[in-house]
């Protein structure tokens, strides 16, 4: 097409403008800024891990009007006295409690929490040089993980897991090493199943131990699926460890939440594992105060030691107020710890009616729920749904639409399951959503709502 002259005298004007831009000094520090973002790319060990489930599906579910059922966190309330005891540390007389405690943990929990797991572990816990608390289970998980595996060690992760297991073991330079739990029969009553009935293959398992195996991690009661391995499961795992010299990382943050039926059994305790196990716990999941992020991991002084010097050099210590309450929660509850109005005991009780009501409105959606033994998640299934995604935007799995347009449409808020598994297993899991039953009866109530007026 042929220009005029003005259009021509319009293009050199813009030619004439840009290169005086060019000139200016202004430019050349924008420039010189622009080539110093270059420069300061990101650290290689993080490269990929950018992008969070919790992010995108916690400001999904923050919408008005939906009913959160996805992110993991109790909206009942805590215990009064733990908050009584958060309040008496922060402004009681001993104002010193608003200062630093020791790096490894606060010494009248490291105490109460040796007396408790050493009288549940059978054996003498030295407070001061087999535990550290940690931010959280996440960091008792981080620590455990930074602090025992090195560049090239392969770690196997038993699929569903936490998210951060994968994300943890690749930022330390380890290779994830996976292997799925896989319902093992139908045992379909009423269009549910058990989480009991998920298992391992016993062979495939013994078949990703090798000389580059430094660790494995288990997760019991598991989230998200709710199972509890059983002791000959656990054995099985714990032979294989001794056979090949391999640590064990045992994520045991919902060992109280345990229904009828079922017991959470420390694969600490099994004979040859306290020399190689680090155990996980969490006083967020512990007394439904999630916001407090206290955790700690207890294990053998050998092991320990290095997670110690991971802590000194990371966060140094923890909240002081809140390791006091949960040092007087602790002991409080280890007292009565066989009494029925001990809240490790009651809570469980509490949300077992949640739990098998939530069964029965899941399934009155068309949906199929598998029942856990422990935790405070379902997962479900929701191919029988046959929802029509098609004009869902996004090439991502099945259950991440499923759960935007749920969002969307229902105003109803879960977690897709691929979430919780490495990419290869994706599509065995797309069909399943999470769903949380820690709850106010008032918003299962709202949930339930919506789910029997699904059809």
């Amino acid at each position: 097409m042929r220009q005029t002259g003005m259009q021509l005298a319009c293009q050199l004007r813009c030619i004439k403008t840009t290169q005086n831009l060019l000139c200016s000094s202004s430019t050349q520090k924008f420039s010189t800024s622009v080539m110093t973002l270059f420069r300061h790319k990101n650290a290689k060990r993080i490269e990929g891990l950018d992008k969070n489930v919790w992010i995108e599906f916690t400001k999904l579910a923050a919408e008005p009007d939906v009913v959160n059922l996805g992110q993991g966190f109790p909206d009942l309330p805590p215990p009064p006295y733990i908050r009584e005891a958060l309040a008496d540390a922060a402004v009681g007389e001993n104002f010193m409690l608003n200062q630093y405690t020791r790096g490894f943990g606060h010494p009248p929990l490291v105490k109460a929490l040796a007396e408790l797991y050493g009288d549940i572990c059978g054996r003498s816990i030295n407070p001061n040089k087999e535990i550290v608390v940690t931010v959280g289970g996440y960091g008792s998980l981080s620590n455990s993980i930074q602090g025992l595996i090195d560049e090239g060690d392969e770690v196997i992760i038993i699929e569903p897991f936490f998210d951060c297991f994968e994300l943890m073991v690749k930022m330390a330079g380890g290779t994830p090493v996976f292997i799925s739990l896989r319902p093992v029969q139908e045992n379909v009553e009423q269009g549910v199943s058990y989480s009991g009935d998920w298992k391992l293959n016993e062979e495939e398992l013994a078949s990703k131990f090798n000389s580059r195996t430094k660790a494995i991690i288990i997760n019991t009661p598991n989230n998200p699926l709710g199972k509890i391995f059983k002791m000959e499961e656990l054995k099985i795992i714990a032979d294989l460890c001794i056979k090949h010299d391999v640590l064990c990382i045992s994520d045991e943050v919902y060992e109280w939440l345990v229904y009828s039926g079922h017991k959470h059994i420390k694969i600490a305790t099994l004979p040859g594992m306290w020399e190689r196990t680090i155990t996980i716990g969490s006083a967020g999941k512990t007394f439904s105060v999630t916001g407090w992020k206290l955790g700690w991991s207890i294990g053998p002084e050998h092991l320990i030691k290095h997670l110690q010097t991971v802590q000194q050099n990371t966060i140094y210590t923890c909240c002081t107020p809140v390791q006091e309450a949960v040092a007087q929660g602790i002991r409080k509850e280890h007292v009565r710890l066989k009494e029925q109005e001990c809240y490790f005991l009651s809570l469980p009780c509490e949300l077992e009616v949640k739990r098998n009501r939530m069964v029965k409105f899941l399934c009155a959606a068309g949906m199929r729920p598998v029942i856990p033994e422990g935790g405070y998640f379902m997962i479900a299934d929701i191919s029988a749904l046959n929802v029509d995604l098609s004009k869902m935007e996004g090439n991502e799995p099945y259950d991440n639409l499923f759960v935007k347009w749920m969002i969307k449409n229902k105003r109803l808020a879960a977690i897709p399951m691929s979430s919780f598994v490495s990419d290869q297993s994706k599509s065995n899991f797309e069909k399943y959503i999470r769903f949380c039953f820690i709850k106010q009866d008032s918003t299962l109530d709202s949930a339930e709502a919506i789910l029997r007026g699904w059809k």
